[in-house]
């Protein structure tokens, strides 16, 4: 079955078919069967692009470098002694990419991992962070830059989700893909779930 396009691909299409239609100034039935060949043509590379989607691991260590960055960026912020409001959309941003993150492990990532013996303390420690690093998020999205402890909460933050990278991808990842899971298939799951968390989040336009 042929899967559907998704919005940026359904997007794509329709500026092909413009530019047909201006380039090329076509007319009745030739405007329409060019504009039919040129969605087929499309939607196969949908398919082939869902069918070579970004394996899990790849999409997992993508979040931990950009997420690293914001803190990188944030720790020049504080150096800088930046304003209150720079700080608190790096800050607004961090938290929201974090929440992301955490939930699509921990909807999706952890349950299939638990499926490998090997994994299932690796689960559970990570896990145990997860829930330590989101009552932190909670305490800063409360606050604002001008309270006391608010760069020490996002740098101890930091701290909590640099340890929980290094063994996720020392550990936990290497575990997964030793195991057989079709990193492909779970790399989909992922993404889709993303986006979706994105969206409610407004963060489209930020990955």
């Amino acid at each position: 079955a042929r899967s559907r396009p998704t919005a940026r691909a359904a997007a794509g299409i329709s500026l092909a078919n413009f530019c047909i239609f201006r380039n090329h100034r076509l007319k009745g039935t030739a405007l329409a069967t060019s504009l039919r060949d040129t969605d087929d043509d499309l939607l196969d590379d949908t398919d082939t692009d869902s069918a070579v989607a970004v394996d899990a691991m790849e999409l997992l260590q993508a979040d931990h470098d950009e997420v690293k960055q914001m803190f990188e960026e944030y720790e020049g912020l504080m150096a800088d002694e930046a304003g209150e409001d720079e700080r608190q959309e790096l800050a607004t941003r961090i938290c929201n990419a974090l929440t992301v993150h955490a939930t699509i492990e921990e909807e999706i990532l952890y349950p299939a991992a638990r499926g490998v013996p090997a994994c299932e303390r690796l689960v559970d420690e990570a896990t145990v962070e997860h829930a330590s690093a989101k009552a932190l998020i909670l305490e800063i999205e409360s606050m604002s830059p001008s309270m006391p402890l608010f760069d020490a909460k996002v740098a101890v933050l930091g701290e909590y989700v640099s340890h929980h990278i290094d063994e996720e991808e020392e550990e936990l990842l290497p575990q997964l893909a030793n195991a057989g899971i079709d990193l492909d298939e779970l790399g989909e799951e992922l993404q889709d779930r993303k986006l979706e968390l994105m969206e409610e989040l407004g963060m489209e336009g930020e990955s």
